[in-house]
């Protein structure tokens, strides 16, 4: 299964953390909530994913470096030029989900339980 994270907003609700870092490396008990997110959608069977960046792109994008994408394969929608809110960055990412499967779409700085996703589809 594939996700969508998206990673590109100013995080103004975050100030003054984000005055200099991206939402998604806000720490959360110690660790980026982009790490967190990452591991837990990995660990409830997310092994593909795309995350959209804007705000301190270059951040986000050495995070992931440094973490070898923490083995799963990360692909990156680039907003630098442009922020292109939600529909924009999801239209911009539509080639990653065209193979017509389910997809998740979750902000990064959304935490959630994911463990009874089984229920939504009953």
């Amino acid at each position: 299964m594939k996700a969508m994270i998206f990673a590109a907003g100013l995080g103004t609700r975050l100030k003054p953390f984000t005055e200099t870092m991206p939402k998604a490396l806000v720490p959360v008990a110690g660790i980026p909530m982009l790490e967190i997110l990452i591991k837990h959608l990995q660990k409830n069977g997310i092994n593909e994913m795309i995350i959209n960046v804007h705000h301190f792109a270059e951040q986000v994008i050495s995070f992931l470096k440094e973490n070898n994408n923490f083995g799963v394969n990360i692909t990156i929608s680039d907003e630098s030029g442009l922020l292109l809110d939600t529909g924009g960055g999801l239209k911009k990412a539509a080639w990653f989900f065209r193979d017509n499967e389910p997809f998740l779409v979750q902000n990064v700085d959304v935490l959630s339980d994911l463990k009874n996703r089984e229920k939504l589809y009953k």
